[in-house]
């Protein structure tokens, strides 16, 4: 179970993820449209993984290592954003969020029978 203060942080992470990958979506991912889902904080908040929504006709894995490719970047602008909230930024895992996908799977199979 997630005290408060990880439910904070978790928060705080995704709001200030969510603007910056909007901001840089266009420089990193031509056509594509990237949504931060979910983030989960480790209890001593030294790992974070971000669950990336990815919508778009090309390819999902290489539009995540393009992500993953720019992480140091990534912790080094949430490290300004959140220094005066942790004194250790997280280390950021990335992960597909495939939740949508799986949802249009159960809806096109009930829509079958």
């Amino acid at each position: 179970m997630e005290s408060i203060r990880q439910q904070k942080v978790q928060a705080l992470i995704l709001r200030e993820l969510g603007e910056f990958i909007r901001q840089k979506n266009n420089e990193w991912c031509h056509g594509m449209l990237l949504t931060v889902t979910k983030v989960k904080v480790s209890r001593d908040f030294s790992y974070a993984k971000i669950y990336i929504s990815i919508y778009g006709p090309s390819d999902h894995n290489a539009t995540l290592d393009v992500i993953k490719s720019h992480s140091k970047e990534i912790r080094y602008y949430l490290g300004n954003k959140i220094n005066n909230q942790l004194r250790v930024v997280p280390e950021l895992t990335f992960i597909e969020d495939d939740s949508l996908d799986y949802i249009e799977n159960i809806d096109r199979l009930l829509k079958e029978n």
